[in-house]
């Protein structure tokens, strides 16, 4: 009986056979167009295997991946034999492209993870069966490959193999087979080879790879309990329908039930579903569907119809990640977090510690580099919906998105809600910063001064801060120095300490715009990322970035403390603009060089500039 869709992943080190092995079963197993079949055969003879057929050529499609010889993309192929169709994802070894082989992974119910004969485990052979475990993959097959250059010795393989069940057994593999091949040879590929007969013995699994592939059960243990649906889509095509789309994550639901919105925990009862354009009386998991609504409830994409799910709305979480981003992860950084069809704001609070991809060590960190797999806090801008991992996947699994360039930094599993989330309520107060601003006559805001040191912030805000309060505003002035004096006075000069510093600041001028202040900030604040962040905490609306622009070159000129020269001479680490980098603001509110113009003429271009802002009834609220 014909099983359903397989669809696989192979990966390992560099050079352990993936695309060959792939390749020589599609053409063993006759699944090649005579066209595809006729190019392999040409493009082999000026390949590197002297004429003999280069099976890896009919996956490593890209033109740089041949002339390396290795796979750097996420090769796709949809095949079908008589038992099984399948979809295999063949991904790149090298360390360089763990992102790529994290995205096949993401997809794959089954990796086939490949193991040099010759060389036995590797430090990525150890690395992506971890991502594979932590991207929820359970079924493995390991493929002690090239077993023709230990000339199909079974002591060798059987050494492996122990080497493999300790590893399995280390990351609580679930399901693991071991067969050993020859990929260029086509040994245990397709069918069994006669040079290896011990692989007879009732202990192993004696089948070839592809047999193992057509009958193995990778039909999912239950995952979570009850109906779930996120919704992808509300859809309007008229002022009498309104219904809600998205593809049903687990259980199943008809027409009368009564379902859950979350995160608002609203009761509704199910009025139709529809079945892409058809009218059905129920529907399971993995069909997309279109749900009618009995009554008119606040749900719009993010949210979840749930039914006995046991599903979390919190807004901080445990989670393991794997970081993939070229930056090193540093406490405090935020991002934009995709949470089932969820998008907001997101913060990693603190790392926990490391995994050392060959012991399992957990090794204590405070920065995590590119391809290194950590266990941290996160907490989100408000509470949505999610589940562990091991609940329901969809609401389980995430990325963080960069918020400057929009590239994914990091994939991760949530291992549980915290506690502490549970426990706080934010508590509203009768005297609204409305009524504060109103009293002052004045809109709240905060005015955010960057630049280097000594370019002339604090002498610019100093001097706005007297012109405003002559014309008869109410303001609050945070400078660098005063602040490190008092409120952050526990934190260095290292890159975490002043991601922390700024979010600090940022969340007292929020508290101060809410008194009704307009808070005038005076800080280096060096990294593009950091300043996006305050401008979040602050709220996009009240936030003016002034960039003093005053060039580095004016700044030491100006520099009476010699820090320039200090920082040059080795004495001072972490220094802006000397051994630790400044990010110029891309689009700045205000942008003003005091090298150029005199104090009074660059507070003047900055006054005319935030006067309509800091109004009375200017974006107030």
């Amino acid at each position: 009986m014909e099983k359903g869709l397989l669809k696989f992943i192979t990966c390992g080190s560099v050079d352990d056979g993936k695309s060959t092995l792939i390749g020589h079963m599609l053409y063993d197993a006759k699944l090649l167009y005579t066209d595809q079949q006729k190019t392999l055969e040409l493009d082999s003879q000026v390949g590197s295997r002297e004429g003999m057929i280069d099976y890896s050529l009919l996956l490593d499609g890209l033109m740089a991946e041949r002339e390396q010889g290795i796979t750097i993309d996420v090769a796709y192929r949809y095949f079908t034999t008589d038992h099984r169709s399948f979809i295999v994802a063949d991904t790149p070894g090298h360390e360089e492209y763990t992102r790529n082989m994290a995205v096949g992974a993401s997809f794959a119910e089954l990796a086939v993870i490949l193991v040099d004969a010759s060389q036995g485990i590797l430090v990525q052979t150890r690395r992506h069966a971890r991502i594979c475990a932590l991207m929820g993959i359970r079924h493995f097959v390991f493929a002690v490959n090239k077993m023709d250059l230990i000339h199909y010795d079974y002591y060798r393989f059987e050494k492996i193999e122990r080497d493999l069940r300790q590893l399995a057994l280390g990351l609580e593999l679930e399901h693991v087979e071991i067969i050993p091949v020859s990929a260029t040879e086509g040994d245990n590929v397709t069918k069994l080879s006669g040079r290896m007969p011990w692989y007879q013995a009732p202990h192993y699994c004696g089948k070839s790879l592809l047999e193992y592939l057509e009958q193995v059960d990778v039909s999912a243990e239950d995952q979570g309990s009850g109906f779930v649906m996120p919704i992808q889509r509300v859809c309007r095509p008229n002022h009498t329908f309104r219904g809600f789309q998205g593809q049903i994550e687990s259980g199943s639901i008809q027409v009368g039930d009564e379902i859950t919105n979350l995160p608002s925990g609203e009761k509704v009862k199910v009025r139709s579903i529809l079945v892409t354009d058809q009218e059905a009386r129920s529907a399971s998991a993995g069909q997309p569907v279109t749900i009618q609504l009995d009554r008119e409830v606040d749900v719009s994409r993010g949210c979840v119809l749930e039914k006995n799910s046991g599903l979390k709305v919190s807004n901080m979480f445990a989670a393991m990640l794997l970081w993939m981003d070229d930056e090193l992860l540093v406490a405090g950084r935020n991002f934009h977090i995709k949470l089932g069809t969820k998008m907001l704001p997101a913060t990693v609070m603190n790392i926990k510690y490391k995994i050392d991809v060959n012991t399992g060590e957990h090794i204590p960190v405070d920065q995590i580099y590119k391809n290194e797999i950590a266990y941290c806090d996160v907490i989100l801008s408000e509470k949505c919906v999610l589940d562990k991992f091991t609940g329901h996947r969809t609401l389980g699994s995430f990325v963080l998105i960069d918020r400057v360039t929009n590239m994914t930094s990091a994939c991760g599993v949530i291992r549980h809600s915290l506690r502490r989330a549970d426990n706080l309520t934010w508590q509203e107060t009768d005297i609204t910063r409305e009524y504060r601003s109103g009293k002052m006559e004045q809109n709240p805001a905060t005015i955010w001064f960057t630049g280097l040191s000594g370019a002339g912030k604090s002498t610019l805000a100093n001097e706005l801060e007297k012109r405003l309060n002559l014309l008869g505003h109410y303001t609050m002035l945070l400078d660098g120095d005063n602040v490190r004096m008092g409120l952050n006075r526990d934190l260095g000069f290292k890159e975490k300490d002043r991601v922390e510093n700024i979010r600090r600041v940022a969340e007292v001028a929020k508290l101060m715009n809410d008194a009704g202040l307009i808070v005038l900030a005076s800080f280096i604040s060096p990294y593009h990322a950091d300043r996006e962040s305050a401008r979040e905490i602050v709220g996009k609306e009240n936030f003016i970035e002034i960039y003093v622009s005053t060039s580095i070159e004016e700044c030491k000129r100006r520099d009476v403390k010699q820090l320039y020269q200090r920082a040059m001479n080795g004495e001072i680490s972490d220094f802006t603009g000397v051994n630790s980098p400044y990010e110029e603001p891309e689009s700045p509110d205000v942008k003003v060089d005091t090298a150029g113009h005199t104090v009074d003429e660059c507070v003047d271009m900055i006054l005319e500039a935030v006067q309509e802002r800091i109004a009375f009834g200017k974006h107030n609220g």
